[in-house]
């Protein structure tokens, strides 16, 4: 007998999570689960990878088996919002399995899609619905769903969406949401803006918590190589060809430098796909299947991919551009080492990149073990600047300690950090404090 089996969920649905391999509930399963099945509401912080979504999906689909009659025209009976698409789809078919042979409907609304046809789909009512809070608020609009029936409302990677701006969106939505009703919020990270969250959605929570935010999956190794920025191609291409059989994701910071890269991986001779904010919903499914079945080995993506890919094969995730946000770090490198497998993250740097390193570190409170190259100093950084960091040479790394330098203080053959000098007005160096660094955030 199992965990699932002593706690009094309905035997169709044990019986269903046996089947799917679902034997002994996660940790954050084991305390969640019980929770919400009594009617509290929930917040729960875990890891990437830990099993949230049937923390939340099993309590959810076990009480919409006790409710009589079919959802009104229109109308959703639960609620599940996600950050992103990728996220999104991941819910919707775990909820799906575990909803099958009973009469449970659960749809899927996000951008990218036809509205029409989700329009359509809604028309009848269901019982679940997992949404994206954007396409959300333009079916809303067009009055093709209402939401004054629904008694569940989740919010999985509540921080991921207020990071990227939905905080308004989700007052709106919630809103028109009845206030009698069970609410569970799920959160990979506990940012100050999330107690806010929490305490505008949740009644008197049950706070579950299975690792500290911040922290990596246990079997994923870590290594990071000082390199420059024109050469993280060629190192890439280097690393990869020593596992051309295992599946490897490569995260990029922007959408065309993402685009630009699995070209250059393609025209090598590999098997590359890529999914950002540019492509189209089918595009990003079909490389997201392909990567999946082993058509193509490499996908190249940005953060849309960070979280909601569930893919037990990744063996290894490469952190091609470090990222803006210390934490997606963490769910960058969550996409490996899951199912109790091992992963190896790798990550590149450039001079630059040192502020997104030492950030990095700070979050998860460890030094990520040197791989290659040594850390770039503060010569290569000047204070109050973030240049372009362009390399020496083939060297993958800062000026190790004790380099020869020339009369003017920079190593011999160096040119100075960030190009030109710069003139000096009133004693301070001219152009804008900050400017050369890509700070945008783009999915």
């Amino acid at each position: 007998m199992s965990d699932f089996d002593m706690m009094d969920l309905p035997t169709k649905l044990v019986a269903r999570l046996k089947t799917m391999g679902l034997n002994d509930p996660t940790p954050i399963q084991k305390q969640a689960i019980p929770h919400a099945l009594n009617g509290r509401d929930v917040m729960g912080l875990a890891q990437t990878g830990t099993g949230k979504t049937a923390a939340f999906g099993v309590p959810l689909v076990a009480q919409m088996l006790e409710l009589d009659g079919r959802p009104a025209p229109k109308s959703v009976r639960g609620l599940v919002l996600a950050p992103t698409r990728e996220l999104a789809t991941q819910i919707s078919v775990n909820l799906r399995a575990f909803a099958e042979n009973t009469p449970i409907k659960v749809a899927m609304v996000v951008g990218g899609q036809s509205i029409n046809n989700q329009i359509k789909r809604l028309e009848r009512g269901v019982d679940l619905l997992v949404a994206t809070p954007g396409r959300l608020l333009d079916l809303m609009d067009r009055r093709a769903v209402r939401l004054d029936e629904a008694t569940f409302l989740v919010l999985d990677e509540a921080d991921q969406m207020l990071d990227m701006g939905f905080i308004h969106d989700l007052r709106k939505i919630a809103n028109v949401i009845p206030k009698e009703r069970q609410t569970m919020l799920f959160s990979a990270t506990m940012p100050k803006q999330m107690n806010e969250l929490a305490q505008s959605y949740l009644r008197s929570p049950i706070r579950v918590e299975v690792s500290p935010p911040g922290k990596a999956a246990d079997k994923v190794t870590q290594e990071v190589h000082f390199i420059a920025k024109a050469e993280k191609a060629g190192l890439l291409i280097e690393m990869l060809d020593k596992h051309r059989d295992e599946r490897a994701l490569v995260f990029g910071r922007t959408k065309h430098g993402s685009e630009k890269l699995m070209k250059t991986l393609v025209k090598a001779g590999y098997a590359a796909g890529s999914i950002h904010g540019n492509k189209s919903q089918g595009q990003r499914d079909r490389a997201i299947a392909a990567f999946k079945s082993g058509e193509i080995k490499v996908l190249v993506a940005t953060d849309v991919a960070a979280r909601g890919l569930d893919i037990p094969d990744v063996k290894h995730v490469y952190n091609y551009d470090l990222p803006n946000v210390p934490d997606n770090y963490v769910h960058r490198i969550g996409r490996t080492a899951r199912a109790g497998k091992d992963g190896a993250a790798i990550a590149f740097c450039a001079p630059d990149e040192m502020g997104e390193l030492k950030a990095i570190q700070k979050t998860m409170g460890l030094s990520i073990p040197v791989g290659s190259g040594r850390p770039w100093e503060a010569m290569d950084i000047p204070e109050g600047t973030k240049p372009k960091g362009r390399g020496r040479g083939r060297g993958r790394g800062g000026r190790p300690q004790g380099a020869d330098k020339s009369a003017s203080g920079q190593p011999q053959g160096a040119k100075p950090a960030g190009g030109r000098r710069r003139r000096r007005r009133g004693g301070k160096p001219g152009g804008r404090p900050g400017a050369g660094g890509d700070g945008q955030r783009v999915a």
